[in-house]
C-alpha cells in the first residue's frame, strides 16, 4: 500500500519520469512561445497603464506624448529582440546573459548579471500575479481587500503546475496566452475599424479632466516635464521584461534549438509591439483617462470624484468602450484573458529562474541542490525557492503593483547592458581570428546590432536609475548586492571544501589501531546486536560504555551484565550533572589523546520505526550524540539499526514499490 505522502505527491506531480525521457520534455515553437514569452507579451497589459498613469501627473496636456513614449519603447524592444537573436545563436547552451557576460567580461560581471536576473525573476512573479489579481478585483468582489492572500495562493498553484514539468505547464498555459493575443489584437482591429467609420465612442472616463500635481500648474514645460517624460519612458520599458528569458531557455527547445529560439524571439517582439501600440492608440482615440491618484486628480465639473470612484485598468476601459453595444459581452472575454495572462506571465520566471539557478549551482555559486532535477525532470528546488521569495514580496508589499513596479526592470536592464557589452567583445574576438570575407561581414553586422542595443539599453538603465532609485529601485539594487555577495561566499566555501577534500599521504596511510566503543543504555536486543557487530569488525580492543545518571539503574545494569556472563567488561562513567553526551565525548577524546594515530569507532544502537511520530519518541539522545561526535577528529560513528515491528509496514511499502518499478 502506498503511503499518504506518495499518493499526494502522485496527484500533485504525476508519475515520475526516467532521466532518459528528458528529450520528451523539449518544446516546439508553438508551446515555447507561451512558455517563454508570456511575460513579455503580458507586459503590454500594465506598461500602457504605467505610461498614462505617470503622464497624468502633469495633467491632460502630457497625454499627447503617450504615443511617442510608446513608439520609443517599441523601438527599444525591437532592437533588444534583434540583439538577443544574436545571443541565442552564439550561446545556445542556456546560460543566456550570465554565460555571455562570464565568458567575455569575466566571472564578476557574470555574477552581477546572474544576481540581477534572479532578483528580476522574483519580481516578475510578484508583479505579474499582483497585476492579474488587481484586474480581477474589479470584476470579482470577494478579491477586493484580499489581494495578497489570493495572489499568494495563485503563486502556489503556478508552482504546482511547473513542478509537473515544463512541457505540461506550457501546454496548459498555451490556450490562455494565445487567447490573450487574439483578444487584444482583435479589440485593436475592431476599435480602429469603428474609428475609421466614425462609430468609436469615447471612454467612460473621457468626461473627467485631470488636475496636474504640484509643479505642473503652469503647464507642461521645463526640466520638470523632461524628467517626467524620462520617468514615463522608464516605466513603459517594463514591456521589455521577459525578452531575455528565451536566451536562457534555448536547451528546452526542440532541434534546431537556436533557430527555433530565434524565431520565437522574433514572433514575441512583433506581437508585443503590435499590442502595445494598439492599446496606446485606442487609449488616445477614446480620450481615456487614467490617473495615479484618481480620487484627487480626476475632476468632474471642477470637483474631485472622491474615494468612492473605482478606476478600471486601461484594458478594462478600452474593452468596455470598443465593444459597447451588441458585442459588449466580448469585453468580459478581453478582461478575463488579461487577468489570466497576467497571472500566467509568472510562468516565464518559473522556467527561467530554475534553469539559471541550476547553472549557477553547477558553477558552485548556489547550493548544489538547485542543480538536481525532480521527479518530473524539472528543477524542483529552484521552482519552490522562487515561489517562496515571490510570496514574501507579495505579502510585504500587499500585492500593490504601483509599489512593486518601482523595484522592477532595474535588474533586467543591468543584464541587457552587460550582455550587449559581452556580445560586442565576442564578435570583436572572433573577427580577429576569422579570414572568410562572408563570415566577417556577418560578424560585423551582428556587432553593429549589439552596439545599437548596448547604446539603447545603457541609456534606459541610466534613466531607470535616475527616475526610480528613490521610488524603490534601491531595494532591488540592495537585493542584488546581497545576492552577489552571498553567491561569492558560497563559491569560496565550495572552493575551500574542494581543497580540503584533496587526498593527502596521511589519509592514505592506515591507522595504527582501531578502538571500538559500544554505547549501552540498557541490556536489550539492540545492545546485543551492536556488541556482536562490533566484535565482527575485529577491532584492536572493544569497550562497552554506559553513563551512570542514576546509581540504582547503573547497579541493575551491571548485575544483569554479570548474570548474562558477557565476555566484554562494562565500563561505567559517572555523570553527577546527569549529562550523557559530554561524558562520552570526554571518554572518546582521552582515547584519541593517548593514541593520536589510532581511530575510535563508536557503535550506537538505534531503533528503526515505521511512523514519523514514533521517531520523535526514540533516538533523540543518539542524534545529539552523533551530531557532536562528527566534529571530533579520528572518530568514526556507526549506527547499528534494530527494526521494531512498526518498521515492517514501511518495508512492505518499499517492497511493493520495488515490484512496481518498470524494468528495461
Amino acid at each position: 500500500m502506498p503511503s499518504v505522502n506518495d499518493v499526494v505527491k502522485r496527484l500533485v506531480l504525476g508519475r515520475a519520469l526516467r532521466s532518459d525521457r528528458l528529450g520528451e520534455t523539449l518544446l516546439p515553437k508553438k508551446i515555447a512561445l507561451p512558455v517563454f514569452a508570456s511575460d513579455a507579451l503580458s507586459s503590454v497589459a500594465y506598461a500602457p497603464d504605467e505610461i498614462f498613469l505617470t503622464l497624468s501627473v502633469a495633467g491632460l496636456a502630457a497625454y499627447s506624448f503617450s504615443w511617442k513614449i510608446g513608439l520609443m519603447v517599441a523601438v527599444v524592444m525591437l532592437v533588444v529582440v534583434a540583439s538577443y537573436r544574436q545571443n541565442v545563436h552564439a550561446y545556445p547552451s542556456g546560460g543566456g546573459d550570465y554565460e555571455v557576460a562570464t565568458t567575455n567580461l569575466g566571472p564578476r560581471f557574470g555574477l552581477t548579471v546572474a544576481a540581477a536576473l534572479l532578483v528580476d525573476y522574483v519580481l516578475t512573479v510578484a508583479v505579474s500575479v499582483s497585476s492579474g489579481v488587481q484586474n480581477a478585483s474589479s470584476a470579482i468582489g470577494f478579491v477586493k481587500g484580499h489581494e495578497a492572500l489570493v495572489a499568494s495562493g495563485l503563486v502556489l498553484l503556478l508552482m504546482a503546475a511547473n513542478l509537473r514539468g515544463v512541457k505540461e505547464s506550457g501546454g496548459a498555459f498555451a490556450v490562455p496566452t494565445y487567447g490573450f493575443m487574439l483578444a487584444i489584437i482583435g479589440m485593436t482591429v475592431f476599435g480602429l475599424f469603428r474609428h475609421f467609420f466614425g462609430d468609436l465612442p469615447y471612454a467612460e472616463s473621457a468626461k473627467y479632466t485631470i488636475a496636474p500635481e504640484h509643479g505642473f500648474e503652469e503647464g507642461f514645460m521645463g526640466l520638470g516635464a523632461a524628467f517626467l517624460l524620462l520617468r514615463t519612458f522608464s516605466s513603459g520599458c517594463a514591456a521589455l521584461t521577459g525578452v531575455e528569458a528565451i536566451s536562457n531557455g534555448v536547451p528546452a527547445f526542440k532541434k534546431p534549438k537556436s533557430k527555433n529560439a530565434a524565431t520565437t524571439l522574433l514572433l514575441m517582439g512583433t506581437i508585443a509591439v503590435t499590442m502595445l501600440m494598439g492599446i496606446i492608440t485606442l487609449g488616445n482615440l477614446t480620450h481615456l483617462r487614467f490617473a495615479e491618484r484618481p480620487a484627487q486628480q480626476l475632476l468632474l465639473n471642477g470637483q474631485p470624484v472622491g474615494k468612492d470612484y473605482d478606476q478600471p485598468t486601461v484594458i478594462a476601459q478600452l474593452a468596455d468602450t470598443v465593444f459597447q453595444g451588441p458585442l459588449h459581452g466580448l469585453s468580459y472575454v478581453v478582461i478575463a484573458f488579461t487577468g489570466v495572462i497576467l497571472i500566467l506571465a509568472a510562468n516565464t520566471a518559473f522556467n527561467g529562474f530554475p534553469v539559471l539557478g541550476s547553472i549557477l549551482a553547477k558553477d558552485g555559486y548556489l547550493p548544489r541542490q538547485l542543480h538536481t532535477r525532480g521527479d518530473r525532470l524539472a528543477y524542483s528546488n529552484g521552482i519552490v525557492l522562487l515561489a517562496g521569495f515571490a510570496i514574501l514580496l507579495i505579502v510585504s508589499f500587499d500585492a500593490e503593483v504601483t509599489r512593486l513596479i518601482q523595484l522592477y526592470i532595474v535588474g533586467v536592464f543591468i543584464s541587457f547592458t552587460l550582455s550587449q557589452t559581452g556580445m560586442i567583445r565576442h564578435w570583436t574576438r572572433l573577427l580577429q581570428q576569422e579570414t572568410d570575407p562572408a563570415a566577417r561581414g556577418r560578424m560585423r553586422r551582428a556587432r553593429v546590432i549589439n552596439s545599437v542595443g548596448l547604446a539603447m539599453t545603457a541609456t534606459v538603465l541610466v534613466i531607470v536609475l535616475i527616475t526610480k532609485f528613490v521610488r524603490g529601485a534601491w531595494i532591488a539594487l540592495a537585493a542584488m548586492a546581497v545576492l552577489y555577495l552571498l553567491m561569492r561566499s558560497i563559491h569560496r566555501h565550495y572552493d575551500r571544501v574542494r581543497n580540503e577534500l584533496e587526498p593527502t599521504d596521511d589519509l592514505v596511510a592506515q591507522p595504527s589501531r582501531n578502538h571500538a566503543v559500544v554505547l549501552v543504555s540498557k541490556l536489550h536486543a539492540p545492545t546485543l546486536r551492536a556488541l556482536a557487530y562490533a566484535k565482527a569488525t575485529r577491532p584492536h580492543d572493544l569497550t562497552a560504555l554506559t553513563v551512570s545518571v542514576d546509581p540504582d539503574d547503573s547497579q541493575a545494569l551491571q548485575a544483569e551484565w554479570d548474570r548474562r556472563g558477557l565476555d566484554i567488561a562494562l565500563t561505567v562513567v559517572d555523570s553527577p550533572y546527569r549529562e550523557i553526551t559530554k561524558p562520552i565525548l570526554d571518554y572518546v577524546k582521552r582515547i584519541r589523546l593517548d593514541s593520536p594515530r589510532d581511530v575510535v569507532t563508536v557503535f550506537i544502537p538505534e531503533y528503526v520505526v515505521g511512523r514519523w511520530w514514533e521517531q520523535l519518541l526514540h533516538n533523540q539522545s543518539a542524534l545529539r550524540l552523533k551530531g557532536r561526535l562528527l566534529f571530533v577528529p579520528g572518530v568514526m560513528v556507526t549506527s547499528v539499526p534494530y527494526q521494531l515491528q512498526s518498521s515492517d509496514r514501511r518495508k512492505d511499502e518499499d517492497s511493493t514499490a520495488f515490484r512496481k518499478t518498470p524494468r528495461r
